[in-house]
């Protein structure tokens, strides 16, 4: 588990890093946890973290996150009816 979750950071990592080569790879961690509001200590930043602001980052703001958007619904009376079970899917 931890070798995927390794190979997604590195696949994400790369191409946003390639676009500001001037900084080394702990400045560019730390810009990172900042833009994506994280306060605390450095070492603290999780994978979580990195791997949904990573793809998350040149979105638009209204944009769906990827793991909630397979379960988002438009239309808030069509989600309370399959939540319900009148709505099969």
């Amino acid at each position: 588990m931890k070798c995927k979750r390794l190979n997604e950071v590195i696949e994400l990592l790369q191409p946003a890093w390639q676009k500001e080569p001037e900084l080394n790879l702990m400045q560019f961690l730390q810009k990172l946890a900042k833009e994506s509001g994280f306060t605390g200590e450095l070492t603290d930043l999780t994978d979580d973290i990195l791997i949904y602001h990573l793809k998350m980052r040149d979105a638009a703001k209204d944009e769906a996150i990827p793991g909630l958007k397979k379960d988002y619904e438009e239309d808030f009376k069509t989600a309370l009816l399959k939540a319900r079970g009148v709505i099969k899917e």
